[in-house]
């Protein structure tokens, strides 16, 4: 088999590609990461040497193995009822403020990016159902979307392990999953209530459709963007709120280094950044 090297400048070249792409931007820390799973799709696509895939990736039409390439370099790290206290802000006191302020009585709409293996949209489900009074008198879109389609796969499925739920409170555990020998199953009812689509933050025509979200969740993902990806995000959430409209972040994630544009609001439970009500 024909040994490939990525060399500095293939490295770099493709650091520039990818970023340009995605936004992620690979440190050279990471560099037994990306050579590890380039050198996989180099061989997987047919080619034999970097040149001959680089030159492939750039320049085929439909798009095909740039997916394939971001679906192994992108990483899905998440879990059940990760970092609680933001659904228990979502629940007693983002909502209440949502729900004060919505006279025309739309349904909420709640977007979920990254979405990952959906863990996380599946626990606001889940604490919507179980610890909001409003679920029987309003209607709830959830949205989760994500740039990896074969993690959206998973996602939809919902099929997890037992690190996925290790937090699941045990009578969530009881009502909401079945024990299988290849998991733990979510139950039909949750998987229907969260939409799955696929979205490339950094792709201004892949974002256009997504507007009119009262409360987005964006946990830990600018932490792999560098500042000009993550101002890029911060605007695209901007436009993709309405007024009064809040945005979650990662607990080492600041909105108020990245951008202007948002207040922050201090609830009991999380800070949390909002739209202003005169924000277009």
């Amino acid at each position: 088999m024909t040994k490939i090297i990525i060399n500095d400048d293939d490295f770099q070249k493709f650091q520039e590609f990818f970023y340009r792409k995605t936004g992620i931007q690979f440190e050279a820390s990471k560099r037994y990461f990306v050579d590890k799973r380039l050198i996989e799709r180099i061989l997987e696509s047919g080619n034999d040497n970097f040149r001959s895939y680089f030159t492939m990736l750039r320049f085929q039409t439909s798009g095909v193995e740039l997916q394939a390439l971001v679906n192994v370099m992108t990483i899905n790290e998440t879990y059940f009822f990760r970092e609680e206290y933001q659904f228990n802000c979502l629940v007693n006191s983002i909502l209440p403020d949502v729900v004060a302020n919505k006279k025309d009585r739309s349904p909420i709409r709640i977007w979920v990016i990254p979405s990952s293996s959906g863990e996380e949209a599946y626990t606001i489900a889940m604490c919507l159902l179980e610890r909001w009074g409003g679920i029987n008198d309003w209607d709830i879109e959830i949205i989760s979307s994500d740039i990896d389609t074969k993690i959206l796969t998973q996602a939809r499925a919902g099929l997890y392990s037992a690190r996925s739920v290790k937090h699941v409170p045990p009578k969530y555990m009881q009502k909401y999953f079945t024990q299988t020998p290849l998991g733990y199953q979510l139950c039909s009812d949750l998987r229907n209530a969260v939409e799955f689509t696929r979205v490339n933050l950094m792709d201004a025509a892949d974002v256009r459709g997504y507007r009119h979200f009262d409360i987005i969740f964006c946990r830990n993902l600018l932490i792999y963007f560098d500042d000009l990806s993550r101002k890029q995000a911060a605007e695209t959430f901007y436009d993709a709120l309405q007024p009064g409209g809040f945005i979650c972040l990662g607990h080492s994630e600041s909105m108020s280094r990245i951008s202007s544009l948002y207040k922050l609001r201090k609830f009991p439970e999380a800070i949390v950044y909002q739209k202003p009500w005169d924000g277009k």
